[in-house]
């Protein structure tokens, strides 16, 4: 199915694991939340993705019911796009990309892809999804300076946009003078790009297709300028808060919502079959209810949630367990993907000038890493469960052989004074906190984006540490988008995040997480801005170590060669071992994730990451099933 397949990005589809098409069953539970569709098998493509559930270590599921989960925040509705994972390229099991949207990929130096579609596939709606979704995503939006101003970083390879191509309805073709192998990996991300969007929909607010007179009427109904907000505002593939947009994903938006509970219903038009011709997802709803972060593990014990892992954390285990049998619930423990389950991230370009010249120096922060114990944080936090670490890659990673010993793991507040007596922070105030050379108190703010409860009780254990060599610690709660703000502004000195999303790279994949290629690298988000803006914005990078990472990141996007790329990302790690660029806490711990008991498909043993990984996303969500559904 794949042909052609070079430069290092191998898509290889696993047979043992996708079948030919069988012979199609109605869904006995459409009627739910359906009516007056056409038989099954003018809803699927003439081609579907069948899933052999003997082969990916799952069971042949019924259809029926309703999956009850909780969600910290209204706009955390739009993790539903996430664990359906939907993706035209996705990875598996293996962490190895294959086809799912897309019946095919070739790929060609590098830098020629040709994609093919399904035919016959269809939209949530019923229209048919074809070539001229992808090139209206192109032409219309990505290319279009009224709604996108700069064009998405990962259509550039070397600076410039692809040759884009339409071969004919189920055909189309990117091809970039250089390599781009970050392309297909984007394209599987947990928040990917979403590089074909409904044309059949979106035409109606786009002047150069829809009646102009009602776009008008439009646009001072949604009380926005022109018709260019109003497109964005329909036009938001992940958010999952428009149920007029139709969808590929499993399921879809309803107007049967409110602000505090969002009921997504199957996508009866979806792409993908079991083996025995039962179109997935088996679950007809998923019910998605807004509850304070912090009661969302006691609702779980009083037997509120089917399924969940979102707002609960290592230490709701106790909370956890004693409702399980009673409320007809399990636990599982999933370890976590992230290279540290905790990491603190000083921020390299803040505003404060002697803020800036003390994290620049690497001294500082190795110092203040040798002051954080990580095996109290490990027994308090993590029952001792965990294993002390950097915030660079875990063990099971095919990279963390080549990483070099991390600076400043142990708890040594010896050395860490020493440092810091060596740096000329030497005065000190009546309460022994050292004094800056502008006289001020080493004191710092370290923001939190207030989600997890577990992050302010590790800064309260590392306060009182930190204490010891001198430097003051204040957490202060904020919110996600508050605090990504901060970031960007240069307002915000430091701040407590999980660590790295991926720590099982391989070398094929994407380095961007660690370089300042984007806002979020929140040890340097100016130099991240300044990449994304091509240097219209931000900072560009002044620091040797950023310089470093920004050529080794070049590197690994202009070579065609599998041990050249694996070379930079060696480099991109040691360095980060080297410089202390994050400072990491213990990894190796586990995310409980409640299952209910009659809830089947749902693996014991499974890895929980974002990137990749998309959460329940991997461990196909859309083959969950109830043992007796109705």
């Amino acid at each position: 199915m794949l042909r052609n397949l070079v430069a290092g990005l191998a898509l290889i589809i696993a047979t043992s694991a996708f079948a030919a098409a069988p012979e199609m069953i109605e869904t006995p539970t459409l009627a739910n939340t359906h009516k007056g569709l056409p038989p099954v098998a003018e809803r699927i493509p003439e081609e579907p993705l069948v899933l052999d559930m003997e082969a990916i270590g799952r069971t042949t599921g019924t259809h029926g019911g309703d999956i009850n989960t909780m969600i910290g925040r209204a706009k955390d509705v739009r993790l539903i796009n996430v664990w359906g994972y939907a993706r035209l390229v996705g990875y598996d099991n293996d962490l190895e990309l294959q086809p799912d949207i897309l019946k095919a990929v070739d790929v060609e130096e590098g830098r020629i892809f040709t994609f093919h579609l399904r035919k016959g596939h269809k939209w949530s709606d019923g229209a048919p999804f074809t070539s001229e979704d992808l090139r209206y995503y192109y032409e219309e939006v990505a290319t279009n300076t009224e709604l996108s101003p700069t064009p998405p970083p990962f259509l550039l390879a070397g600076g410039e946009l692809p040759k884009f191509e339409v071969i004919d309805e189920t055909t189309v073709r990117y091809t970039w003078a250089k390599p781009n192998p970050g392309f297909l990996p984007a394209l599987a991300a947990a928040r990917p790009p979403f590089i074909y969007r409904p044309s059949h929909y979106l035409k109606q607010f786009n002047p150069k297709y829809g009646d102009q007179q009602a776009i008008d009427k439009l646009v001072e109904e949604a009380r926005v300028r022109s018709w260019a907000p109003l497109h964005n505002l329909r036009d938001e593939m992940y958010d999952a808060t428009n149920p007029d947009l139709p969808s590929l994903q499993p399921w879809i938006a309803t107007r049967n919502a409110t602000d505090r509970r969002f009921v997504m219903v199957r996508n009866p038009y979806f792409f993908r079959v079991d083996s025995k011709g039962q179109q997935l997802p088996y679950i007809d709803r998923v019910v998605m209810s807004v509850v304070d972060g912090s009661l969302i593990a006691t609702k779980v014990q009083a037997g509120e949630a089917d399924l969940q892992a979102r707002g609960l954390v290592f230490g709701d285990l106790p909370v956890l367990k004693r409702g399980a049998e009673k409320r007809n619930y399990h636990v599982y423990l999933w370890p976590e993907a992230n290279a540290s389950a905790i990491a603190i991230y000083p921020n390299l370009t803040v505003k404060d000038p002697e803020l800036r010249k003390l994290f620049r120096d690497q001294r500082f922060r190795k110092a203040l890493s040798l002051g954080v114990d990580r095996q109290l944080l490990n027994k308090v936090l993590f029952f001792g469960l965990g294993q002390p670490s950097a915030n660079i890659v875990l063990p099971q990673s095919p990279l963390a052989g080549a990483v070099g010993t991390s600076v400043g793991l142990e708890y040594n507040p010896d050395e860490a004074n020493r440092l810091l007596d060596e740096m000329g922070l030497i005065e000190r105030n009546n309460s022994g906190i050292r004094l800056m050379p502008d006289g001020r108190p080493l004191e710092l703010i370290v923001e939190t984006a207030g989600e997890e409860s577990i992050q302010i009780d590790a800064l309260e254990l590392i306060k009182d540490t930190w204490r010891e060599i001198g430097v003051d610690l204040y957490p202060r709660p904020s919110q996600r988008d508050v605090l990504r703000n901060r970031a960007f502004s240069g307002e915000l000195a430091m701040s407590v995040w999980l660590g790295y999303d991926n720590g099982l790279p391989s070398a094929k994949m994407p380095p961007e997480e660690r370089v300042p290629v984007s806002t979020m690298f929140l040890t340097g988000p100016a130099w991240g801005a300044y990449a994304m803006s091509g240097g219209e914005s931000g900072e560009k990078p002044d620091y040797a170590p950023a310089e470093e990472l920004m050529s080794l990141y070049d590197t690994w996007m202009t070579t065609t060669s599998d041990t050249e790329r694996a070379a930079a990302w060696d480099a991109i790690l040691n360095l980060h071992a080297k410089e202390v660029l994050t400072i990491g806490t213990v990894q190796g711990v586990v995310q409980p994730v409640v299952v209910r008991d009659t809830l089947k498909n749902v693996p014991e043993n499974a890895v929980y990451g974002w990137d990749p990984g998309a959460q329940f996303g991997l461990h196909h969500m859309d083959a969950f099933y109830y043992e007796s559904a109705k």
